[in-house]
This record gives structure tokens, C-alpha cells and sequence, in this order.
């Protein structure tokens, strides 16, 4: 539930609160607020920041760092991690944690650019793949850095306990998912099918460890954000690439993406509604397009399904509390406690 000082003031007219109450209550709410994640100038400022500092480390490598050597990249991981280490101990010092987080990731990022150059140094490294490739293409020479940054990753996180920190992880756990795939079953069957395939799969594992996170975390930090939102994207992702000839499969598609909805409104996480919708327009889109394009009927059908929808959604309102009651009355503890702190 958002608070905010519209509502303060409509508890002093119902009585609720006393005037005198307004500010040191709206102060306290911001102080608990100021570390929490939000649409704020100063977390902006951060996150593309710290955005821009990963990017320039990850994605926008080119070739020409390669002149500096194996043991010159690891100087230079080394000379960006230490006082990246030094300045998020500082700042969960002050408490600031979201700098804290944003930085930390970046040490993070670092890992296998370090690894990579520590690899050329030892003559370990195979020919044929550079680093700016590692977040570009599939190959099995990527595993020992990915590796690497997962239990770079752990530790990081047994230290910081930042949930940021888990954006990295979840990247790089679908990374060594497709780049297993060649590493497994060989290049003959290194098609473009069988990644979509490993993506899905992964993709439903890494949100039913979303979930499981959730679970454990429910009265902590928010640490399962990240692993829905990659786990999600890669599962709904390769599920909308699918091939399907048959108007089964593509209702089948259709129910799925409404379970994501339902499912999104229950935890509580948009990436299911936004992901949920988007499968369902889709569907909708080709009914009109392709199953329906010369029916005069479709659009008043789809005119009445959508009113039948708002009224659904008129009673659903009228009796959610004793709904809401009843259906987490049949659910496990656990799982209504994880209800009860992402909804209220």
C-alpha cells in the first residue's frame, strides 16, 4: 500500500490521527522509506550511474583492452575492485544501502573480466573468443568465468546481504544455462529450437527459485526481484517464440499467460501481469488477424468479453475481503505470510 501525505490528512479529518500527529509520523514513514528502492531523484541518479560504471566494464568492452594482456586486466579488475570493496563497506557503514548494492554489483561485474585475464596470463585460455563476446555469444569457453561469478556472487552476498547483488547472479545463471547447451549436447544439435527449449526450462526453474527465495525472505529484504524478473523473461520469453500450427496450442499459450496474470496479482509482482498481458494481446491480435480477420461478430464479442470482465472485476472488489479471507485461510502458513507482507 502506497502512503502518502493526502492520506495523513485524511485520517485527521476521519479522526484517526491529531493534527499535531501529521509531521513527526510523515517524518518516521520517510526515514524507514529513504533505503527502500523508489521513483526518487537521488535513487535514479544512482542506479544509472552505477549502470553506466557496469556497462562500461561488461557490455561496451572492445577490442582494444586486449593490448593490455592477461596480468594487465587483472591489474585493472583488481584497482577497480578493491576501492569499490572499500567504498561499499563505507557506505553500509552510513547505512546507505542502495549505493552500497549498485556498487557492490559492479565489484561483482568485475569477476569475470578478471578471471578471463588471469586465464590469458596462465596461457589457459582457448583461442577464438574474446571478452567483449561473453555477453554476446554462446560458448563453452564462458563456464569457468560464469563459475567464477556465482560464488563471487555468494560470497558477496553471506557479506552484504544487498539484494542487488542478485541481478548479476541471475544473469549469469541463464548465461551457463545456454552456454552449457553446446557444451552438453554438441554442435550438431546446437539449434536454434534446443535453445529456446533450455531457455524455457531454466527460465521456469529460476522462478520457481524466485519463489522459493521469497518464501525464506518473506520478512526480510526483497531478494527474489531479480530472479523473477530474469527467470520470467527467459521462461515467457522462449514460450512466445514457440512454433505452434495448431489454434490448441496457441489457446494453451493464451491460458498460461492468463495463469501469469492470476499468479502476478497474488504475489504481488508486475513482471507476471506485464508478461501475462502482453501473451494475451498477442492471442487476442491473432484471433483478429488471422482466425477472424473477415467476422463481423468478433469485435462485439470482444466488446462483451471485456465488459464481462469489468463486472467480474466490480464483484471481485464488493467481496474481496471475505475472499481474500477464505482463500488464504486454505493456504500453507508460510505462503500466507508471504501474502500478508507483500500485500498487507
Amino acid at each position: 500500500m502506497h502512503l502518502d501525505k493526502a492520506m495523513l490528512q485524511l485520517a485527521v479529518r476521519e479522526g484517526v490521527l491529531q493534527p499535531d500527529q501529521v509531521a513527526p509520523l510523515w517524518a518516521l514513514l520517510e526515514q524507514a522509506n529513504a533505503e527502500r528502492p523508489g521513483f526518487r531523484a537521488s535513487h535514479l541518479l544512482y542506479y544509472f550511474g552505477g549502470l553506466l560504471a557496469i556497462g562500461a566494464m561488461t557490455l561496451f568492452m572492445n577490442l582494444g583492452w586486449e593490448r593490455f594482456g592477461g596480468w594487465g586486466l587483472v591489474l585493472i579488475s583488481l584497482s577497480y575492485a578493491i576501492p569499490g570493496l572499500l567504498l561499499t563497506n563505507h557506505f553500509m557503514r552510513q547505512r546507505m544501502f542502495i549505493p552500497a548494492g549498485i556498487i557492490a554489483t559492479f565489484v561483482l561485474a568485475l569477476t569475470p573480466l578478471a578471471v578471463y585475464g588471469l586465464q590469458q596470463a596462465l596461457g589457459l585460455w582457448a583461442d577464438g573468443e574474446a571478452y567483449r563476446d561473453y555477453h554476446r555469444d554462446i560458448d563453452w569457453r564462458w563456464l569457468l568465468m560464469e563459475l567464477a561469478t556465482l560464488a563471487a556472487g555468494a560470497v558477496l552476498l553471506w557479506r552484504y546481504r544487498l539484494p542487488f547483488l542478485v541481478m548479476p547472479v541471475a544473469v549469469t545463471l541463464w548465461y551457463m544455462s545456454m552456454d552449457l547447451t553446446p557444451f552438453l549436447f554438441g554442435e550438431l544439435d546446437y539449434s536454434w529450437e534446443l535453445r529456446r527449449w533450455v531457455s524455457l526450462y531454466v527460465g521456469l526453474l529460476m522462478t520457481l527459485l524466485a519463489f522459493w527465495v521469497d518464501i525464506r525472505t518473506r520478512f526480510a529484504r526483497d531478494y527474489a526481484f531479480w530472479l523473477y524478473l530474469f527467470g520470467l523473461l527467459a521462461f515467457w520469453g522462449a514460450l512466445s517464440c514457440m512454433d505452434s500450427n495448431s489454434e490448441l496450442g496457441k489457446a494453451l499459450y493464451c491460458l498460461i499467460n492468463l495463469g501469469l496474470i492470476v499468479l502476478g496479482a497474488i504475489l504481488s509482482r508486475r513482471i507476471f501481469v506485464i508478461c501475462g498481458g502482453l501473451g494475451v494481446s498477442f492471442y487476442v491480435g491473432h484471433l483478429a488477424y488471422d482466425l477472424f480477420k473477415d467476422s463481423l461478430l468478433f469485435p462485439f464479442a470482444l466488446t462483451l468479453l471485456g465488459f464481462a470482465v469489468i463486472g467480474a472485476g466490480l464483484w471481485w472488489q464488493r467481496h474481496e475481503a471475505h475472499l481474500v479471507q477464505r482463500l488464504r485461510a486454505l493456504l500453507p502458513e508460510a505462503l500466507r505470510e508471504l501474502l500478508e507482507q507483500r500485500q498487507g
